[in-house]
């Protein structure tokens, strides 16, 4: 078994060899489809350790039933030094018991990989560019934007272990009016630096406090000159200004989570550059832009809808309700028409697209996807493209709602989280629901000293084997990976449960998944809880038995590496694994 291929991957290839055997046997015929064959844990442990479709799939090529191509497929399997057992179930599917010096090989190679450990190479050098946050630069991040940070920050990282290099990606909503808006905010506090009385904050303004220090930034800056001066010479000025002042704010709130992005791209430096035009006459040559009338808006009447003409994308030619305008009909960009070029722009440093976004933007997944499929045809290349959409999180303190204000400003920011409760609680509880399902955060549970705290639960595993290699090294012992045949079947059943994680990584990285990861975290953590807490009522069953130093090294060393098999899952969530709690 190579460094980077999974002991289920091996055994799969040790099924592929047994079948090429059958090819010159005559029992298969050569060539014969193994798309569909498996190779994976039962779903009932008890049925065995590995089991496999091949007889129920190769059956028909092979003119014969599947129990009688089981038998052989067994027969060749039963010689295999690794294979304890292979016994046929049912119609012919085949249950495989392997030999435990299969899993102390395991135990073995978590030790020699370490951190590598789980590592992949399925990504095979694809390029994948994951954007996610991307929220509007009009006030801090606040836990509506938390959970899509965390989620495109571990998938990124996810990508990245099993060999995608990756570029993560935000995206600068800079073109807009929500834009304008904030700049005569700022303008507001500027005025207000400068000794005005402002009263309450206009309606249609932002009034929170974070303008505050913008407005005194700007008020050092430009002294009175603004004061006065009519709007149309001030917001050109202003409105870069405050941008880069809330996305200072913005990338500094991201940094409490541990969350950095490699390119941030601007959509006024995007308009600026003509990259919407280009996109235009590229999709103008491709026969995916005319010029149309789209039909009038159900509901409306020919007195209040006049028919315009303009630049529409063939959207239902690849799955859209409806053809889709790229411009309105003062000549501006739409915001589709925006995005299809900023899409353009990113597929053309990457062979895969994942965008991470707010369940909100739901309506805007079909035309999008429809805009890169139209790209990958007009370029003749596959262009893989991903919209994974996040619910929002409601926040709760003691089950009960955290009262926000948008009238006042006042609410919860990302930054006010985690000073109260950490960065690794944030990020683990993010992942412990899929996405697309709701969630709450309740200041109180997340720090919960309890089982039903996924993160306290995984963090207590760790420091439970932290502390027990510290308390055997304070009586002279340690890990000894020469004595591991001293472990048992409950010892082999902890090993059998960590040495899923190389599968699990690779599946959750196919799936674009990294909750897998934090739901298998805690299983581990259960199955280690439960062997610890075995030792409590049994003293022999405890990590340090004093009298037998040959089985304590055995057993600390599987504690070891069951913690460098948690370590890794963690780091791959972007959080801690913790030594003392």
């Amino acid at each position: 078994m190579s460094d980077t291929q999974t002991l289920h991957a091996a055994f799969a290839a040790r099924i592929g060899a047994v079948l090429r055997a059958l090819e010159l046997e005559g029992a298969l015929p050569p060539g014969a489809s193994e798309a569909a064959v498996t190779v994976e844990p039962p779903r009932d442990p008890t049925h065995g350790d590995l089991a496999t479709n091949a007889a129920m799939v190769l059956a028909k090529a092979a003119a014969t039933n599947p129990r009688s191509l089981a038998e052989k497929i067994v027969e060749h399997l039963s010689r295999e030094p690794a294979v304890a057992a292979a016994e046929i179930a049912g119609p012919g599917f085949i249950n495989l018991r392997l030999a435990d010096s299969v899993w102390l090989d395991e135990l073995q190679a978590i030790a020699a990989l370490g951190a590598n450990y789980g590592r992949a190479t399925t990504g095979a050098g694809r390029r994948v560019n994951v954007e996610y946050v991307s929220a509007n630069p009009t006030g801090p991040m606040h836990m509506g934007h938390c959970r899509g940070a965390v989620v495109g920050d571990a998938l990124a990282t996810l990508l990245e272990f099993v060999g995608h290099p990756v570029t993560r990606e935000y995206y600068i909503n800079d073109a807009g009016a929500q834009v304008d808006v904030l700049a005569r905010s700022a303008h507001l506090r500027y005025r207000e630096a400068l000794g005005e009385t402002i009263g309450d904050i206009p309606e249609g303004l932002y009034p929170g406090d974070y303008l505050v220090p913008v407005g005194k930034t700007l008020a050092a800056q430009f002294g009175p000159r603004f004061v006065n001066a009519p709007e149309s010479e001030w917001l050109p000025e202003l409105r870069p200004i405050v941008v880069h002042a809330m996305m200072d704010m913005i990338r500094a709130d991201l940094a409490l989570l541990g969350i950095e992005h490699d390119e941030f791209a601007s959509e006024a430096e995007l308009q600026q550059a003509g990259k919407p035009a280009e996109a235009e006459a590229w999709m103008r040559a491709h026969d995916l832009v005319y010029d149309g009338v789209l039909e009038a808006p159900k509901g409306k009447t020919p007195d209040d809808w006049e028919p315009v003409e303009l630049p529409l994308f063939r959207a239902t030619r690849f799955g859209d309700d409806q053809d889709r305008p790229i411009r309105k009909s003062d000549g501006n960009w739409t915001y589709f028409g925006a995005d299809l070029a900023y899409h353009m722009q990113k597929a053309a440093t990457a062979d895969e697209l994942i965008d991470i976004w707010g369940a909100d933007h739901a309506g805007t997944v079909k035309r999008i996807k429809a805009a890169v499929a139209a790209l990958a045809q007009g370029e003749g290349r596959a262009i893989p493209f991903d919209v994974k959409l996040v619910q929002m999180v409601q926040l709760l303190r003691g089950g009960e709602p955290v009262k926000m204000s948008k009238r006042s400003g006042t609410f919860v920011t990302l930054a006010d989280v985690v000073r109260e409760v950490g960065k690794d609680v944030v990020r683990f509880t993010m992942l412990t629901r899929k996405p697309e399902a709701q969630m709450e955060f309740d200041f109180a549970k997340v720090v919960e000293a309890s089982k039903d705290n996924p993160v306290f639960y995984v963090q207590y595993a760790s420091a439970r084997i932290h502390s027990t290699l510290r308390k055997a090294a304070a009586e002279g012992l340690g890990p000894d990976p020469a004595a591991i045949e001293r472990l048992g079947a409950e010892e082999l059943s902890l090993i059998k449960h960590a040495a899923q994680f190389p599968r699990l990584v690779e599946a959750a990285a196919a799936a674009r998944e990294p909750h897998r990861i934090a739901f298998f975290l805690y299983d581990l953590a259960a199955a280690l809880h439960a062997f610890w807490n075995a030792g409590n009522d049994a003293p022999e069953k405890r990590f340090i038995v004093a009298q037998d130093p040959a089985l304590t090294g055995a057993r600390l060393f599987l504690g070891q590496q069951i913690g460098q098999v948690i370590r890794n899952g963690l780091a791959l969530l972007g959080v801690e694994a913790v030594e003392e709690m």
